[in-house]
């Protein structure tokens, strides 16, 4: 790999975890970074997450072999314009973003020519901020890279080399392939839980403190998807939109058929729904994306993706 300098603007959970892992698991690797929020860049500072912190973005990506922007997907034209004084024409610019299609059009357009290879490492916790950052985050987790068909093959392999090196499984797919994959794995699992958190605490039959103290683990679970940062999710959704919401519309027809199976007390129809569904549940185990274990190996103190 060729890679020597790498810049991380935006300094949160995962441009934090990126810093951690290459100063881990590539050591001659220099890492730079920049945030805009002048307080990040300080609790930055102070946990190490790059070697080097800078004042402005195209300070910190003077030099770079690879930009990796992990601002909201809403920022990052503006992200990648405040960088452009700075860059080198050959750097590789890529990024973190959970949509990848308008993505893509607002670094081309910020940053006409330039090598831009979007990447989605499918990889967080509930948790933001600087200091939610760790370095083995991406360990056997997933990172989709997706590569406009005039990005050279070279940079490619680059970036590809360097997610693995940090210990992801990297794959290699189209934008929009990706944006319909996403919004059925992730962008509608995370509606759903937004919505059910809020519908439970808008109910006035039962006080908040019930719905907390009573918390059985699907309604558990699902708080702490409805915990990650609301200005990243906002954004996924507004910029992922066609997708979502075609695959919205599936569900909520799913969602219709299942309502009149229990209107009907068709219990074959769920059965059957249900039996399929825990097939699905056994085979994500059994791919190594998650843990039989009751509390899914995660313990009070760990870190889930």
């Amino acid at each position: 790999m060729s890679i020597g300098h790498v810049a991380i603007i935006g300094l949160g959970l995962i441009g934090g975890s990126v810093g951690l892992a290459i100063q881990r698991f590539l050591p001659g690797v220099v890492t730079s970074g920049h945030d805009a929020d002048p307080d990040v860049r300080r609790r930055a500072t102070e946990l190490g997450l790059v070697a080097q912190m800078h004042d402005t973005a195209a300070e910190a990506v003077a030099g770079a072999d690879l930009v990796i922007l992990c601002v909201p997907v809403g920022a990052m034209g503006a992200a990648a314009a405040a960088m452009l004084p700075g860059l080198r024409p050959d750097t590789i610019i890529s990024d973190v973003g959970g949509s990848k299609v308008t993505v893509t059009q607002a670094l081309q357009a910020a940053l006409p020519g330039r090598c831009i290879i979007p990447a989605h490492p499918v990889a967080g916790t509930e948790n933001s901020g600087p200091e939610a950052g760790f370095a083995t985050l991406f360990q056997q987790r997933w990172c989709i890279v997706t590569p406009p068909a005039d990005a050279p093959a070279d940079k490619v392999a680059e970036l590809v080399a360097l997610w693995e090196a940090l210990g992801a499984l990297v794959e290699c797919m189209d934008a929009a392939h990706h944006d319909m994959v996403l919004a059925v794995t992730s962008h509608i699992p995370h509606l759903i839980a937004y919505t059910i958190v809020g519908t439970a605490s808008d109910l006035e039959q039962v006080t908040r403190s019930e719905v907390i103290k009573f918390s059985a683990g699907g309604f558990r679970d699902f708080t702490r998807i409805a915990a990650s940062d609301p200005t990243m999710w906002r954004d996924v959704f507004l910029n992922n939109r066609d997708a979502v919401l075609g695959m919205l519309d599936t569900f909520l027809t799913d969602l219709a058929l299942m309502r009149e199976a229990i209107r009907a007390g068709d219990g074959q129809t769920m059965f059957d729904l249900f039996t399929r569904t825990r097939s699905v549940r056994r085979s994500i185990v059994a791919f190594g994306q998650d843990d039989a274990r009751p509390d899914f190996g995660r313990s009070d103190h760990g870190k889930g993706g």
